[in-house]
């Protein structure tokens, strides 16, 4: 099953025209990351401590907008976790309303390195099961 996370979009996230500003889905996708890690059991402030030991850096973004969004709106976003290799993985969202139009689709792609050397890094275990976790992607298809 997926993860899912239901948000309101806010005048913050609008442009001039009235509708969602392109730059602000990557957030909110990022958002429904956030979430999904802490439903997943993970400390988030562990997670993203420069301490840690591993950082996890988006190497890659991508966003498809299918219908506008308007302040207001109730959103949806499921986000669907796959592996790649034993050091990347990449996380597709689909962003759908209450009425289940789906509204945009996004991708960010992750690597996990050594934050000192900036080398590649296997994904540490509580990432993997996170992978787990989420990782049905036909569930809304």
């Amino acid at each position: 099953m997926p993860f899912s996370y239901t948000r309101t979009i806010r005048f913050q996230d609008t442009d001039a025209a009235g509708v969602v500003y392109f730059a602000n889905v990557l957030p909110m996708c990022h958002e429904a990351y956030e979430e999904s890690l802490v439903a997943s059991g993970i400390n988030i402030r562990s997670f993203f401590s420069t301490n840690s030991g591993v950082a996890i850096p988006i190497i890659h973004a991508s966003v498809d907008f299918l219908r506008p969004m308007f302040c207001g709106d109730k959103i949806i976003i499921y986000l669907f976790p796959k592996s790649l290799t034993s050091n990347k993985f990449e996380i597709e969202y689909q962003i759908f309303d209450t009425k289940q139009q789906q509204l945009a689709k996004a991708m960010t792609r992750h690597a996990c390195i050594d934050p000192t050397s900036r080398s590649r890094k296997e994904l540490p275990t509580d990432i993997i099961d996170w992978l787990q976790d989420w990782n049905d992607l036909d569930a809304t298809k």
